[in-house]
């Protein structure tokens, strides 16, 4: 078996090659030229296909998880119908796009609620099924892990200016570089409630933040250029609490999803 590791084959050309159960890991492709490509039953996860064209191509069962942006099929952007087709299925879900500060307090309060039903869900599964990752996702408590650093972040540091606003529990991102001094440890098997405790500290956070909110300080940006993460300049604040609203929307969707997989086999 070939290993390419921390190589520079930029400009390679490969032709007649199997690459069958290849694995590519943190691999840059930009301005790569596929012609021929067999991908049937490839996973790929976490790839950008920013101003990618793909010309005669099939795509059969395929299944497309992501943010669609100026998505052309066949002559016709399919972005809009399928946020058209999400806002139906899902009403409250128009509410996440808030544009003023009754907005954004009526998407805290919705999201708080609905996790509250998401969490009773999960107290009716064993402990080590909360633990379980489903498709090599993050298990419900993980998720719990990672919006708690979300919240962390992007209202603790950015909005309130904690330089290092972490509890050790908190979860990155997995791909994020690592910094000196924040917390990361995916390997951690602290229990539901514990990791709960921490998640009514920071939703109070949040709501705090909302309750408080004015249409001036809504309009306001933050800057934030100490050592760690995020370091971001006459950023929106807007943005931010948008950030956490989206990231407390679209993980109460997978965690309800691998819930009802887990559901399967407990």
């Amino acid at each position: 078996m070939t290993e390419f590791h921390e190589q520079n084959l930029s400009g390679a050309r490969f032709e007649r090659v199997k690459l069958r159960d290849a694995t590519f890991a943190d691999v840059s492709l930009n301005g790569a030229r596929l012609r021929a490509v067999d991908f049937r039953q490839a996973d790929i996860r976490d790839v950008m296909f920013n101003g990618s064209r793909l010309r005669g191509v099939e795509l059969v069962d395929v299944e497309i998880t992501g943010e669609l942006r100026n998505v052309v099929v066949n002559g016709v952007d399919i972005a809009p119908l399928v946020e058209a087709e999400l806002d139906r299925r899902l009403p409250e879900r128009a509410k996440m796009r808030p544009e003023d500060v009754d907005g954004f307090r009526e998407a805290w309060a919705v999201l708080e609620r609905l996790w509250e039903g998401t969490v009773a869900r999960a107290r009716t599964f064993p402990e080590a099924a909360l633990h379980r990752g489903v498709d090599e996702e993050w298990s419900f408590i993980q998720t719990l892990r990672h919006l708690n650093f979300a919240s962390a972040a992007w209202v603790g540091r950015m909005v309130l200016g904690d330089p290092s606003p972490w509890h050790p529990l908190d979860l990155p991102w997995d791909d994020a570089p690592g910094w000196d001094g924040i917390p990361w440890d995916r390997e951690a098997r602290p229990c539901l409630d514990e990791v709960l405790a921490v998640r009514r500290e920071r939703q109070a956070m949040v709501r705090g933040v909302m309750e408080t909110l004015t249409d001036e300080r809504l309009k306001s940006k933050v800057t934030r250029t100490e050592p760690g993460w995020p370091q971001e300049e006459n950023f929106p604040l807007k943005g931010c609490l948008a950030i956490v609203l989206n990231e407390e929307w679209e993980h109460r969707l997978y965690s309800e999803r691998d819930l009802t997989a887990l559901q399967k086999e407990v």
